[in-house]
């Protein structure tokens, strides 16, 4: 089987959203969450979905989901203090329903852009490599400052290569990983392929797609609108000329 297990348990400080997490915000008529679920709870490739969710807000995001008739939600879970403890709490509730082959998608709750063929190709690499992270080339320089102010490398561009999620694992790969940070001591990696990668392990990447945005900033929440703005008017006008109007 195939779970998607979306984290939405930060409160989006970089968006200085002060009254609602960004998660909530509505993006052309509808919460950015909710298009986020959407894309995995119609694919036909996903059987259930699990989500980690601000405590206070699992209520609101129930309320949402029987609003939008969003299917396959199996469980709401709450997040955690950071971005790992909160996708630890949704795998362990995956785990509580699942097979250690089962695969699971790990994304967060804001790219509500992430594409159907996105989605089958991770997890078609998720089942014959055990891991897949989408990831985009660098097309800009990347220098290296430890201080933000002294530049002391170059990175080489051809080989730098942006994240983007979901991430795919087999359930038994990445519950060890989760299981050997805490053994570890490790305590907030930044995502599950920086994890696996800080325990040694390589991980299976492919190309993912740049429309495939996380929404974190004022900037990402621009370009979101504006997407949806030209997709409608988009269609209006291809509507029109179909018509002869």
């Amino acid at each position: 089987m195939v779970y998607a297990m979306i984290f939405a348990g930060g409160v989006g400080a970089r968006m200085k959203s002060v009254t609602i997490p960004k998660q909530f915000i509505e993006v052309d008529g509808k919460p950015i969450i909710i298009r986020t679920l959407e894309n995995f709870c119609y694919h036909p490739m996903v059987d259930k979905i699990v989500v980690s969710c601000l405590e206070d807000w699992i209520d609101e995001l129930w309320r949402l989901i029987n609003k939008y008739h969003i299917p396959n939600v199996a469980s709401i879970v709450p997040g955690g203090e950071n971005g790992h403890q909160s996708i630890h709490n949704g795998l362990v509730e995956v785990q509580h329903m699942s097979q250690p082959d089962d695969i699971v998608l790990i994304c967060d709750g804001v790219r509500p852009l992430v594409s159907e063929k996105l989605i089958t190709e991770c997890i078609d690499a998720a089942m014959k490599y055990e891991t897949a992270v989408p990831v985009t080339p660098s097309i800009d320089s990347v220098l290296a400052s430890n201080d933000g102010e002294n530049c002391c490398q170059s990175m080489p561009r051809g080989s730098m290569w942006i994240t983007q999620a979901p991430q795919g694992y087999t359930m038994r790969k990445i519950m060890w990983a989760h299981d050997e940070a805490e053994h570890r001591n490790i305590l907030n990696p930044i995502s599950s392929s920086e994890l696996l990668i800080e325990l040694g392990e390589t991980i299976h990447i492919f190309i993912g797609d740049r429309e495939n945005i996380k929404v974190t900033t004022q900037e990402d929440l621009r370009y979101l609108r504006s997407y949806y703005y030209y997709d409608r008017y988009k269609n209006f006008a291809d509507e029109e000329c179909k018509y002869g109007l």
